[in-house]
């Protein structure tokens, strides 16, 4: 079984490209299970219901998120009522929505998805590496395979949960930088790994915001207004995972990076 995970989708031409291209990606890869992350959807900053319902409706399973979640006022609501749309589960208790869910594909087959945020150069939240083992600890008894999203800025810090979690769960990408690494593999455990599976959006700009703007800002080191372009070349990047459903491991990762 093969699933698809699309990296930070960001502003209007990021969602334009789920639109036009997933099913047609869905088809090519004999994808049976699919996972966005969506963080940056909303103009680049958060989601909103029909951000994200746009997504859901081009055949997207599942929204992973993070720190950007909170960014649109009708983030908590969404949270709340959409079960398909998740925030990091190392928020604090009380936080609206939920971390981690557990869907049935068409094959009914489960798929356990956990979505976590980094600490390392970034805001205090728990510890993603003790709430990562509770939560496999819950959901692997119910799923056949699990996905974690790993929302983080170190890449010390992603591979090191990787190894942790190796032989646990199928696959654990990186998202957050934008920036698609070459670092693909199945690690010792049968676990499918990348410290960062990219980004979908404008391609001719800094992770996503208009260029000119970024290098303003570090020219000038003052703060700059951050745009995301409205038009231009877009960029669709993430990995497909062939998973074997009797051990619920990985048996293969590889990178998709289209420009368009």
């Amino acid at each position: 079984m093969n699933i698809l995970f699309i990296g930070d989708v960001v502003g209007r031409i990021g969602r334009n490209a789920i639109t036009d291209n997933l099913a047609s990606l869905i088809g090519e890869y004999d994808i049976a299970f699919t996972i966005i992350n969506a963080e940056n959807a909303a103009g680049g900053f958060g989601l909103t219901p029909d951000t994200a319902a746009q997504l859901l409706d081009a055949g997207a399973d599942c929204l992973t998120s993070g720190n950007h979640i909170w960014a649109q006022k009708e983030a908590e609501q969404l949270l709340d009522n959409e079960q398909r749309v998740l925030r990091p589960v190392n928020y604090p208790p009380g936080a609206p929505g939920r971390g981690s869910a557990i869907y049935q594909t068409s094959e009914e087959v489960k798929v356990g998805v956990i979505n976590l945020l980094g600490r390392v150069f970034m805001e205090p939240v728990d510890c993603p590496f003790r709430c990562a083992e509770l939560e496999v600890e819950q959901i692997s008894e119910s799923s056949d395979l699990i996905v974690v999203d790993f929302h983080g800025e170190a890449t010390s810090e992603k591979q090191a949960m990787g190894y942790f979690l190796d032989g646990r769960v199928t696959a654990v990408i990186g998202t957050h930088t934008h920036i698609q690494t070459a670092d693909e593999k199945i690690l010792a455990g049968g676990t499918a790994y990348i410290t960062d599976c990219g980004m979908t959006g404008p391609d001719d700009t800094v992770i996503g915001i208009d260029k000119q703007t970024i290098i303003e800002k570090f020219v000038s080191g003052r703060p700059q207004r951050f745009e995301v372009p409205k038009s231009g070349p877009c960029l669709i990047s993430g990995v497909v995972i062939e998973c074997n459903l009797h051990t619920g491991l990985a048996e293969t990762i590889a990178r998709i990076h289209i420009t368009y």
